[in-house]
């Protein structure tokens, strides 16, 4: 059977993982560049049986797999990916298996660039390199400051407990968020989303997307925000509306955003994201991490090798 690994960018998929358990039964090939179209995933998937996917770069979507008739298994990294048309899959008989994915690198990458643009590092670093001024930039304190918090779940309460320890007032709110859970984690319940949003100098979105939370952050709570504060978003691009934030940071209607989702990925070249001086960008690096990346391809190798012998395990329905 033939394998295909989609949109290994970094080129490491082959050597984060032992591979050799189904060496003897599947030949695998490296897709290293992102495929744009569903014509070009067509084409690069002739004749291939499996796909492992990385997180969401690759939408596997019901016409794309009408399209691919030899599909038997997909693997994607992690045991959730909306951009798998699951219903589909199961109609053109397609097992469907995760793996593990660890919470800790996206919190830590929220606090990289919470931290990044309290203290402009990019900017300092930038003319420090260029030998330009030495200090240009007065740091935002973050001790004292409240940190809001939209969701608390495994993500968020690790954020919160950093936020915590930097001495920040930590508060929190989502849909389905309880007194109790916000006690658990040591932090207060903000009585609305309203109210979070007013109070934050750092928001921070850490909440699953979908139908109910798609949207949530938009132009009615951007202008609510501190012209000062700070929106920091390492969960889904679509949680805050896009166009909405692009023209609040253009207009400096709040002092600036830390971001590393993207509604399209990778980021267009020319979307005004990539130039506006008060964004801090990373290319979705949250969970991008060397012992993420042994997690998601051993357990996609385990996943396949059980496949093969009837038994699948980790499925997705």
């Amino acid at each position: 059977m033939r394998c295909a690994v989609l949109d290994d960018y970094q080129g490491v998929a082959l050597t984060s993982a032992d591979w050799s358990p189904i060496v003897d039964a599947v030949e695998v090939i490296v897709v290293r560049e992102h495929l744009a179209d569903e014509d070009a995933v067509v084409a690069a998937l002739a004749g291939v049986e499996i796909v492992v996917v990385m997180r969401e770069r690759t939408p596997l979507t019901a016409s794309l797999i009408a399209r691919l008739p030899q599909l038997r298994l997909v693997v994607t990294s992690g045991m959730r990916n909306a951009s798998i048309d699951l219903v589909a899959a199961e109609q053109h008989g397609v097992v469907v298996c995760g793996t593990r994915s660890n919470s800790e690198p996206p919190a830590e990458l929220t606090w990289a660039l919470i931290l990044g643009l309290a203290r402009h590092l990019a900017q300092e670093n930038a003319t420090l390199r260029a030998s330009g001024p030495w200090q240009s930039t007065v740091g935002t304190d973050l001790y004292g400051a409240t940190l809001g918090l939209l969701g608390l779940g495994k993500i968020g309460a690790m954020v919160a407990r950093v936020g915590t320890a930097f001495g920040m007032d930590v508060v929190a709110w989502s849909q389905n968020l309880t007194a109790a859970r916000a006690e658990e984690v040591g932090v207060r319940l903000a009585p609305s989303k309203e109210e979070l949003v007013a109070e934050s100098d750092v928001l921070s979105v850490h909440l699953v997307l979908g139908d109910r939370t798609r949207g949530l952050i938009g132009a009615a709570e951007l202008a609510a925000m501190k012209p000062t504060a700070l929106l920091v978003n390492t969960s889904r691009a679509a949680v805050v509306d896009g166009a909405a934030l692009v023209t609040a940071l253009r207009e400096g209607r709040i002092a600036g955003a830390g971001l590393d989702v993207f509604e399209v990925e990778p980021l267009p070249a020319q979307d005004e994201l990539r130039t506006l001086p008060n964004v801090l960008a990373t290319p979705h690096l949250g969970y991008v991490t060397r012992r993420n990346y042994t997690g998601y391809f051993t357990e996609a190798v385990q996943d396949i090798a059980a496949f093969l012998a009837g038994t699948p395990v980790r499925v997705l329905t």
